[in-house]
C-alpha cells in the first residue's frame, strides 16, 4: 500500500487543524476515506468544496478512485478561494 501525504490548505487546513499528515492508500477515493474517518466533522463538509492535486497535477473532473497514488506521493487539499 502507498504512503503519501496529505496535506491541508485554507479552510481545510483550519478544520484539520494539522497542516499535513500521512496515510496509506491506493487511489485518492481511498485517501479522502482515511482523511474523513480521521477527522469527522468540519473537514467532511470542507472537502465537498475542495479540489485536488496528486503530485502537482490537478485531479479536475477524474472520478477519485480511478487515480491512482503513487508511495511517498502528495495529496494537496484546496478549498475554494476567495478575493481576486
Amino acid at each position: 500500500m502507498p504512503k503519501v501525504t496529505v496535506r491541508y490548505w485554507a479552510a481545510a487546513k483550519a478544520a484539520a487543524q494539522i497542516a499535513e499528515e500521512p496515510f496509506d492508500a491506493a487511489t485518492l477515493a481511498e485517501a479522502l476515506d482515511a482523511v474523513r474517518g480521521r477527522h469527522p466533522g468540519e473537514l467532511v463538509r470542507v472537502l465537498q468544496r475542495c479540489s485536488f492535486l496528486v503530485d502537482g497535477d490537478p485531479v479536475g473532473t477524474r472520478a477519485h478512485e480511478t487515480v491512482r497514488l503513487a508511495d511517498g506521493g502528495t495529496v494537496e487539499v484546496l478549498p475554494p478561494f476567495a478575493g481576486g
